[in-house]
């Protein structure tokens, strides 16, 4: 197996438009391999790009050849063995024997599936390209801008408190030094013409006298000069830089009860991950807050969130409880834009789910941008997913979506952020 590394320059973004030309020609295959290659990944993470396989046979182009059979004239040069009118057999086929070394393999088609790698910002536009996060025109937050106060140089105007006065010193010295230089210079000659003169043995009285007022005077003229000057002052200079506010915080809800199974919880994973890396596009500072259940809620980091056993029943309501609590203290909901979504098997103690519709309609749907449910199991629906249902039905900030298998994954995250058409049209 050979690699082949190319270092060559993008001369003039030739390469940059073949290579988006690559990405449209072959985007539904590209697609498909980025979907699948989210289930490898962590929720957070999102700094790397991908590496994407393109099976061979979906590379295929058609090409022009010479079909077997037919009268073809052709000439041989350095000919010594056929004249004109010589039959030539046709030679026979190669069954198995190609130019390689080596048997033949009895599977595949002999060549490797084409890989590559794209950027992150190439992963997510074609993971999320028509996709968008609902409920946005109701809270502006993702669009006000904070300013921060930082030094932005010097300048010749300010206030006395931000005088610099090392800077305003060596704006003083230089000053001084241009505008005094050609005086000094003809004070040195007319001093040093002096010595000779006062050397010399003959007399030189009016010519001593003279030299002598032009030195007084060259010094006059440099003594006026001030030390320092208005326009010698410089001050320390302060600008406004903005500072985004878009910040949001991403609550990870999951029952985690004996009836969940570590398949079941491999498939809210990949959820989540689709839900974070989503914000990520929309958000620059995203919190995950992880909270799991069964009879009491607890937050955890990702690893006992996602691997930890527990076992006894489930009471769903101690986790949204848990969750009003921390937006309270952590997440002022006038300052976060709060994100929740919730995994479950669908099994709660009966009398427990009115309580959790209660909970959602009274503190967490008023403070929370979008909160969604899924429900991953095989069976039919119970008291849960009803009561949630109602709630659905009333509050356009909450859905609910049902999962069976893996592959319902990314379907049902594509229905649940669809664009609204109806509203951009």
């Amino acid at each position: 197996m050979a690699n082949f590394i190319d270092r060559r320059l993008n001369s003039k973004n030739k390469s940059t438009v073949n290579r988006q030309r690559f990405l449209r020609r072959y985007k539904n295959q590209i697609k498909k391999s980025v979907a699948d290659a989210i289930n490898q990944r962590g929720v957070t993470d999102i700094e790397s790009g991908e590496n994407i396989v393109i099976p061979k046979k979906d590379l295929s182009e058609p090409i022009f050849h010479q079909g077997e059979g037919g009268v073809r004239d052709k000439v041989h040069p350095g000919n010594d063995q056929f004249i004109t009118g010589d039959r030539i057999n046709k030679p026979p086929k190669q069954q198995g024997q190609g130019s390689g070394q080596g048997d033949a393999s009895n599977s595949g088609e002999g060549e490797d599936d084409f890989t590559f790698s794209i950027s992150k910002e190439e992963y997510l536009n074609l993971l999320f390209e028509d996709l968008e996060l609902p409920n946005l025109e109701k809270n502006q937050l993702d669009k006000l801008i904070e300013y921060k106060t930082v030094r932005s140089g010097f300048c010749a105007e300010g206030v006395p408190a931000n005088i610099d006065i090392v800077k305003s010193l060596q704006g003083s010295i230089a000053r001084r030094i241009a505008m005094t230089s050609s005086k000094r210079k003809c004070l040195k000659e007319c001093q040093q013409a002096l010595e000779k003169l006062q050397q010399d043995k003959h007399d030189h009285v009016q010519e001593e006298r003279e030299l002598t007022v032009q030195i007084n005077d060259l010094k006059k003229r440099i003594a006026k000069v001030p030390f320092i000057d208005t326009f010698d002052l410089r001050f320390r200079n302060f600008a406004k830089q903005a500072v985004p506010t878009s910040k949001a915080v991403m609550f990870c809800l999951m029952d985690v009860s004996g009836s969940m199974d570590q398949a079941t919880k491999e498939m809210a994973k990949r959820f989540y991950i689709l839900l974070y890396l989503f914000l990520s596009r929309t958000y620059k500072n995203i919190d995950v807050v992880y909270i799991r259940h069964h009879t009491q809620a607890k937050e955890v980091d990702e690893h006992e969130f996602f691997y930890s056993q527990e076992t006894g029943g489930t009471i769903a309501s101690s986790a949204l409880e848990l969750m009003d609590e921390i937006i309270t203290e952590r997440y002022n909901d006038s300052q976060w834009n709060i994100y929740g979504a919730q995994a479950s098997d669908g099994d709660n103690w009966a009398d427990d789910s009115p309580h959790c519709k209660s909970i959602l309609i009274n503190k967490i749907l008023p403070k929370t941008r979008y909160f969604s449910y899924i429900e991953i199991t095989q069976r039919a629906h119970q008291t849960l997913w009803q009561h949630y249902h109602n709630v659905s039905q009333t509050h356009a900030n909450f859905a609910i979506r049902h999962i069976k298998e893996v592959a319902d994954i990314y379907p049902v995250f594509r229905e649940l952020f669809k664009k609204n058409t109806k509203n951009a049209a």
